[in-house]
């Protein structure tokens, strides 16, 4: 398929690494140099600064738009590729707010296209593992989720992008926090919050630095999350409890660690479990291919994509109502 990228920094450089033997036809970035990067580094002859040149443009015949540009503009970019026909692969969070994307949800519908959003942490292998080890029934019905993320950012952070409610729509948990949401859903189905509170720490900034939350599922399920950027040592942790055992997720490889997954299975007599672990070296992180590969796949089969703009907009729901409770 034919791919277009809007937003060529860091993410972008990842989305673009992670096409083949999909083709890169234009690379699109306020900076004309990251385009020009993004672009060389798999061959692509097109560049640009005007996102508009993705829409009706018969010469480029895009299939695919990925954006990755920073929050102010990914649910704008998102409703002018889905209204011109062109299914999407969004970023995280998808938009600075749960109502920006209705009305990206209203016209995906209209115009019969799918919109995928970068929830690549589902496509993890430690992750993809668990998921299947859940589905087979081995740790019996689930009752709680408990997960931690975090790094420490960095010299000047406060100074970023992501610093400004007007450009990110929130902090540390708009950012890190829905992924851990959404593995959540993925887990436990749909959650309301129970209680959560955001606050800021330590960075001199109007957006919090620190996100603790305890959601709950219709049949009493439970997630307890906590996000951060003054993790001082960059941490994941995912642990998933059933009545037959529990799976841990640690780490995401690079900074986050060795991604691993340790399986505890309940002896029959309790006490000490019967304990398995798999380690999942990384040289790159395929997760950025698999989800395209993934939603590429859906879009063959004309079926609608897990991990979509309505199960973002369920993770900033959950987002809004912990800010509207400060």
């Amino acid at each position: 398929m034919n791919v277009a990228i809007i937003g060529c920094g860091g993410v972008g450089m990842k989305r673009a690494l992670s096409l083949s033997p999909h083709k890169l036809v234009i690379a699109i970035d306020t900076d004309l140099d990251r385009a020009k990067s993004v672009a060389n580094a798999v061959g692509c002859k097109c560049v640009s600064t005007d996102p508009t040149r993705v829409f009706g443009q018969r010469d480029l015949n895009v299939d695919i738009v990925i954006i990755a540009t920073t929050n102010e503009f990914l649910a704008r970019y998102t409703l002018d590729a889905v209204c011109h026909g062109k299914h999407v692969l969004v970023e995280k969070p998808a938009g600075r707010s749960a109502e920006e994307l209705v009305p990206i949800i209203e016209a995906a519908n209209k115009n019969n296209v799918f919109v995928k959003v970068g929830f690549n942490h589902r496509f993890h292998p430690a992750l993809l593992k668990a998921k299947e080890w859940v589905k087979s029934g081995a740790l019996g019905e689930l009752m709680f989720v408990r997960g931690r993320y975090g790094h420490g950012g960095r010299l000047g952070y406060e100074k970023e992008w992501r610093a400004d409610p007007a450009q990110s729509g929130g902090g540390e948990l708009i950012d890190q926090g829905v992924h851990l949401i959404d593995l959540s859903r993925w887990f436990l189905g749909d959650l309301e919050v129970i209680n959560g509170y955001a606050h800021t720490y330590f960075w001199d900034m109007p957006v919090d630095d620190n996100a603790f939350l305890m959601l709950k599922s219709k049949t009493d399920k439970v997630a307890w999350l906590h996000v951060s950027c003054t993790e001082w040592k960059n941490l994941f942790s995912f642990e998933v409890y059933g009545k037959k055992g529990k799976l841990i997720i640690g780490g995401l490889g690079g900074s986050y660690g060795l991604e691993t997954l340790t399986y505890h299975q309940m002896s029959p007599l309790m006490g000490i479990p019967n304990t398995s672990v798999w380690k999942f070296p990384q040289k790159t992180d395929e997760s950025w291919k698999k989800e395209l590969n993934y939603f590429i796949g859906c879009i063959k089969r004309h079926e609608k994509p897990e991990g979509d703009i309505t199960d973002a907009k369920k993770a900033l729901d959950i987002v809004k109502t912990v800010y509207s409770d400060q």
